[in-house]
């Protein structure tokens, strides 16, 4: 697949999703991103604003298959992963596999479970298989997770750590939708007898891969890749922040930035697409300094000033 047909296919994508879920068109293009990457996405919000949809939207429009994953206090590994049950006819142990099976999984409030249940699936999400009892289980191809984080009633709650929030690719929000927007939910309420907007399938899901595959051949020129080093380096250096982003967040804005390219349609990267997804590829590896905290330094914050102190290359295009 060339990268002008996959970028059409994307942004047929985007459309099909953006009939049903009412967000903007940055927030879509994200989660996109992370598909195009064959990364995760982390959603962090408040309750009602549609984080649920927009992962049964891309699984459909995907033609995948999709599970949800409700995260709560006494939620066990094995509740994700699967278990061996045994079987009274055969008299010998059968793996009956978890919701994480599945090539769309939704885990829904994952700062709800204890820290073990997060690790469980946050190792399927690495290694892309789970081991019960000695066994390994290779699971589906493709394989992304959609995590949700609810910002309010943090009583309870087990808040991902810094090294497992740096399996995502990205980490963005949906915001609340503007006035049209919430006007336009009112009205799909108002008469329930017509049928709500649903989504359609764009491509077959065996054809994700061929999608996914045209990013690891977008040309990024080396003042580029030089660049990309320089913000992820730039966030150690800044005196708000304790630790900053890992090699592994420099790759994934490498990574991000292809897809970017993708998604627009070109075969090459430019520095505007780096600047696209740098705040939602690195705002969520930092860990800021107490002072900082107490201050309300906000992480994206920080990511927009290494921005405005990093020097732009000059890129030729195509190169």
């Amino acid at each position: 697949m060339d990268h002008d047909t996959a970028g059409r296919t994307s942004r047929q994508i985007l459309d099909a999703v953006g009939s049903a879920v009412i967000a903007d068109d940055h927030f879509l293009e994200t989660v996109m991103t992370g598909v195009l990457a064959r990364g995760h996405v982390l959603l962090e919000d408040v309750p009602g604003t549609g984080k649920t949809l927009t992962a049964q939207s891309f699984a459909t429009a995907l033609d995948l298959s999709f599970k949800r994953v409700q995260f709560t206090p006494d939620l066990l590994p094995s509740d994700i992963t699967g278990s061996n049950v045994f079987n009274e006819a055969t008299g010998e142990f059968d793996f009956q596999p978890g919701p994480v099976f599945a090539n769309v999984v939704l885990a829904d409030e994952i700062n709800r479970a204890p820290p073990k249940t997060q690790a469980a699936l946050l190792e399927a999400m690495g290694e892309k298989q789970v081991t019960v009892d000695g066994v390994t289980h290779d699971l589906p191809e493709p394989f992304f997770v959609i995590a949700t984080q609810n910002p309010v009633e943090q009583e309870g709650t087990f808040g991902l750590p810094e090294a497992q929030r740096d399996r995502f690719i990205v980490k963005t929000s949906m915001g609340y939708p503007d006035f049209g927007g919430e006007r336009e939910l009112i009205d799909r309420r108002a008469d329930r007898t017509a049928q709500a907007p649903s989504v359609t399938s764009v491509i077959d899901g065996e054809r994700l891969p061929a999608l996914q595959r045209t990013v690891e051949s977008v040309t990024v020129d080396g003042t580029l890749r030089d660049y990309v080093v320089e913000l992820g380096r730039a966030t150690r250096e800044d005196d708000r922040v304790d630790v900053g982003v890992s090699p592994r967040g420099i790759q994934r804005l490498f990574e991000a930035t292809r897809a970017a390219a993708v998604l627009d349609g070109r075969d090459y990267a430019v520095p505007d697409d780096v600047k696209s997804v740098v705040g939602e590829a690195f705002a969520h590896r930092l860990v800021l300094t107490a002072d900082a905290g107490v201050r309300g330094v906000d992480p994206a914050t920080v990511v927009d000033d290494v921005l405005d102190r990093v020097e732009v290359p000059a890129v030729n295009p195509g190169r």
